[in-house]
């Protein structure tokens, strides 16, 4: 009698199990898993979850994002451990170029895939009610020939045209001098003093010891319908919150005129390990495709830094106003 129940019991797993397994498994996780290094920066993290969202319901995939630091992830992206890498910035990871990829001389062993569409920029930025007006805050234009860059008028004017307007930028602490809100911290070293010095600008650069400061400064300026010139680099919230422009000042194409000129751009990209890149041309070719614009990823950084959302709510949000973009992706 216990024996024919076990049996009987027996007999309805395998019936349970074998059904089981004619279950279609669920379609995210059809293709496999895909691993994503996952960074400790917002542009990141939107750009993770721009991907999850699509390899998972749209591709068939489920993704796995994966924390590490340092050249841990790079180690890990040779050795299979890591399938793709986004938004990677050449300038914070010279030494894992020149060892890993093919394209800068290293061994091959992580493939460079696309340029991102993300440009790291630095630049002098004016509100752009100073150079145009705005009638509908009865702001008139003070510095109309500090747009021209802007406007590709011309590539690096900005500098020498800010000595006209140096009473418009004037303060108590810097008069006749104009005023420069530069680099926040001195141990960044942006050099704005020297560049500005080198450039005969009669302006003098003051540093207000965070970043927190700067943008409460440059918040209440543009409240005011005030003028400022300020110190930024892109990509940020600020420029999803405020019109700003950049006012072009000296490129620095060589990398060999610094301080005199600026920063040079920072031309981010998506990597992946060789292998896998093989086995999923499909995810590869989405990667190709996904690019996204400073300007596009300023709003999402902008509601996760700012506004305090879920990445996820705050690529939720972009994705339903931007499906254009984002279905023009897919492979």
């Amino acid at each position: 009698m216990n024996n024919c129940k076990i049996l009987r019991k027996f007999t309805v797993a395998l019936v349970v199990a074998l059904g089981l397994a004619f279950i279609p498994a669920t379609s995210y996780a059809a293709k496999g898993v895909v691993k994503i290094w996952e960074g400790d920066w917002t542009g990141n993290l939107v750009f993770g979850q721009l991907a999850q969202i699509i390899l998972e319901e749209e591709m068939d995939y489920k993704v796995k994002q994966i924390f590490m630091a340092g050249t841990a992830g790079w180690e890990a992206m040779a050795a299979g451990d890591l399938d793709i890498a986004l938004e990677t910035w050449p300038s914070y990871n010279a030494d894992a170029k020149a060892k890993y990829f093919a394209k800068y001389g290293g061994d091959g062993s992580v493939v460079y895939v696309t340029e991102s569409g993300v440009v790291g920029a630095s630049d002098y930025y004016i509100p752009r009610y100073m150079c145009e007006g705005d009638s509908s805050r009865g702001i008139e234009a003070t510095t109309p020939d500090l747009c021209m860059h802007a406007r590709g008028e011309c590539s690096n004017c900005g500098l020498e045209k800010l000595n006209q307007y140096a009473d418009v930028f004037a303060a108590p602490e810097t008069a006749p001098k104009g005023r420069l809100v530069g680099c926040p911290v001195a141990g960044w070293g942006c050099d704005d003093q020297k560049r500005l010095d080198l450039n005969g600008v009669n302006f003098e650069a003051v540093e207000l010891g965070s970043d927190t400061a700067q943008w409460a400064e440059l918040t209440a300026a543009f409240k005011r319908g005030d003028p400022i010139l300020v110190y930024a680099w892109e990509p940020l919230w600020i420029f999803a919150a405020y019109d700003l422009v950049g006012i072009g000042i000296p490129k620095n194409e060589d990398k060999s005129c610094w301080p005199t000129c600026g920063w040079p751009e920072d031309v981010t990209f998506q990597s992946a390990n060789p292998d896998f890149a093989k086995k999923h041309p499909d995810v590869i070719q989405m990667l190709k495709n996904m690019k996204l614009s400073n300007a596009q990823q300023a709003p999402m950084i902008f509601d996760v830094d700012v506004e305090k959302m879920t990445v996820e709510d705050a690529v939720q949000k972009w994705m339903a106003s931007n499906e254009d973009i984002w279905r023009a992706w897919l492979p």
